[in-house]
């Protein structure tokens, strides 16, 4: 454990000194092509540098910040888009921003008050249908949802997810004699709440530090009444705001013209899910070093087309008809556990990486009581 530490280090040493790089010299090249040109031995240095790591909890993190996130934040920043542009005003913001999965919370204009119709040619309506749910009345606001948002203090909520996870990770002690459903649930909220909390983690620096507001990066996505629901207001917001610019919105963009809206938002779609695919392929490979499957890919192609038709449904059908939440929101989880059965899960657990990650928690215990100060060790002798 403490050479995996050590590596640990030296691979976020390495990292800090490369966005020292691209915030001293690459940003004093002009946008563009150059600018992309000089960032790329900065890709290549975040693509190797997690090779160096093979712990779960350490490799999968810093795989998921470098290789998907710094690289795609960077390429923006080549062309002086997304949450790197313009250049933040201080070195530990850049690499803060650049490296992290945040997102810094924007005030939102005051609108006037001729102006509460939305115009839905305006951004917030062209957003990524794969990502964003239609706008719903106000009537048909999920109740335990907006208690949800409610909780004054949301640090007891992100306890009490770590609580629950503990109690997921105990229960494995008893898989033997759990039925594959259960084991199956138990891994998709071992997922969930692992991510989670590991992103939550890795946002309070930014936050107690440099003192951001940032935003959500989860939004309760057990809470889900539809795919588009889950993949664009609840899951993983940190990448739905960053394939938003680099995949949906240049492939719509130029597919318009040839295609017409309707057929190029659902290629822009599909482009969004199917570049998800091949980013989770790439973590799987950190995890496993073992060649590609591409039945993640698959995962998330099949929910593309399941989202594109989602869309066009509710455009037909306005709000004529529409599931109830109660019917809707179940439906949406069991389509989520089953499909993720099949296509997302047996990589992994084909590798064992399932094991490995539960066999590290018994690691990380025994580390940290190994080195904790001697002091409270002698404290509790005496």
């Amino acid at each position: 454990m403490d050479g995996e530490i050590n590596n640990f280090i030296k691979v976020w040493i390495l990292t800090n000194t490369s966005l020292c790089y691209c915030y001293y010299i690459a940003a004093k090249i002009p946008k563009g092509i150059i600018r992309l040109i000089s960032l790329l031995p900065i890709f290549y240095i975040f693509i190797i540098l997690p090779l160096n790591l093979h712990s779960f909890h350490l490799c999968g993190p810093t795989t998921f910040f470098l290789v998907w996130l710094g690289i795609f934040k960077l390429l923006l920043f080549s062309f002086n888009l997304g949450p790197l542009s313009p250049t933040p005003p201080t070195l530990v913001q850049f690499i803060s921003i650049a490296c992290l999965p945040i997102k810094i919370k924007q005030n939102p204009p005051q609108k006037s008050p001729q102006n509460t119709d939305q115009n839905p040619l305006t951004p917030q309506n062209n957003k990524n249908p794969s990502h964003q749910t239609t706008p719903k009345p106000k009537k048909s606001v999920n109740p335990i949802d907006q208690t949800l948002t409610n909780v004054p203090n949301k640090s007891i909520l992100l306890a009490i997810k770590a609580l629950l996870l503990a109690l997921v990770i105990r229960t494995y002690e008893y898989r033997p004699h759990l039925h594959p459903y259960i084991i199956l649930a138990l891994y998709c909220c071992h997922m969930y709440l692992g991510i989670e909390l590991v992103l939550a983690l890795s946002a309070v620096p930014a936050r107690a530090i440099l003192g951001f507001e940032l935003e959500p990066q989860f939004t309760e996505p057990y809470l889900s009444t539809s795919l588009q629901d889950f993949w664009g207001r609840r899951w993983n917001l940190m990448v739905t705001n960053i394939l938003r610019p680099v995949a949906y919105d240049p492939v719509r963009r130029i597919s318009m013209r040839i295609l017409g809206p309707r057929w190029a938002r659902f290629l822009a779609v599909m482009s969004t899910f199917a570049v998800s695919g091949l980013m989770h392929e790439a973590i799987y490979y950190y995890l496993t070093r073992v060649s590609p499957t591409w039945e993640v890919t698959w995962f998330f192609v099949l929910h593309g087309v399941c989202v594109a038709v989602e869309v066009e449904v509710k455009k037909a059908a306005a709000d004529r008809w529409r599931l109830h939440p109660v019917v809707s929101g179940p439906l949406t989880i069991v389509f989520l556990a089953v499909t993720g059965n099949w296509l997302f899960f047996p990589q992994l657990l084909r590798n064992g990486v399932d094991l490995k990650a539960i066999h590290e928690y018994g690691i990380m215990v025994d580390f940290v009581k190994a080195h904790l100060p001697l002091r409270i060790v002698g404290a509790k002798d005496s």
